[in-house]
């Protein structure tokens, strides 16, 4: 029975992710923000989980992407559809699109983090050099970081932040970035600790305090600082054996 607990956590992830689309195509962005973040801890505890209870599998590692391709990877990429539209019809909108709104093609762009996102939860799955670390940025933190858009829109209230999301040129830029970081070269280190020794652990011990303490502070703001910190100090790691 124990065999099953971290593939039903993987599971709540899965709804999780279908519920945050659902709202992610209604518009309602700060309900899809929310399921996604509950879809996020359902994937770090279903690892968590198949470790504690020695239940690791070959199917758990294969539903554990399926679930990331749509928690991280399709719902960020209809938050990206919603943005775009928003920045054609010049403001910030949470209400419904109806079904005689304009389409335009420019908001599709958005779904180039969904193509990219898919493109590395299969690589993942068939690499054995991302255990201690990554290569290119794992998908639940471009998630958050896509996602952090409506959030600061909703509870920031500044004209200026507000310009600069909506603008059509700096939506599709960050596409085209997040899609890169996705699937780039860049080796980035991964939480976890093999022991607890300051030494061997400065950089992760660092980036915990330092990403509460920006939490703390910036709130919504501080999910892209965190994600360009965890990039940069990644690059500035010293390459672990």
């Amino acid at each position: 029975m124990k065999s099953y607990i971290p593939n039903f956590l993987t599971l709540l992830n899965v709804l999780s992710g279908c519920v945050a689309t659902v709202f992610a195509v209604l518009n309602h962005l700060e309900w899809a923000v929310l399921f996604v973040f509950i879809g996020i801890f359902f994937d770090f505890f279903d690892g968590l989980a198949a470790r504690a209870l020695n239940v690791q599998s070959e199917v758990g590692v294969q539903l554990d992407s399926l679930a990331d391709v749509i928690t991280s990877g399709l719902v960020p990429g209809v938050v990206m559809f919603q943005l775009l539209s928003m920045a054609e019809r010049g403001g910030w909108n949470l209400g419904f699109i109806g079904h005689d709104a304009e389409i335009t093609l420019l908001p599709f762009v958005g779904f180039a983090i969904t193509l990219a996102s898919a493109y590395r939860l299969a690589k993942f799955n068939i690499d054995e050099n991302q255990v201690s670390s990554f290569i290119g940025l794992p998908t639940p933190a471009n998630a958050l970081l896509i996602l952090s858009l409506p959030m600061i829109l909703l509870y920031h209230n500044s004209e200026e932040l507000n310009n600069i999301i909506l603008n059509p040129w700096f939506l599709v830029v960050l596409t085209v970035l997040s899609s890169y970081l996705l699937n780039s070269p860049i080796k980035l280190f991964a939480l976890k600790f093999k022991n607890k020794s300051f030494k061997d652990n400065g950089i992760r011990y660092l980036f915990i305090i330092g990403s509460l303490v920006m939490l703390l502070t910036l709130r919504f703001l501080a999910i892209p600082v965190i994600i360009l910190f965890y990039v940069l100090a990644s690059l500035l790691m010293p390459s672990e054996k």
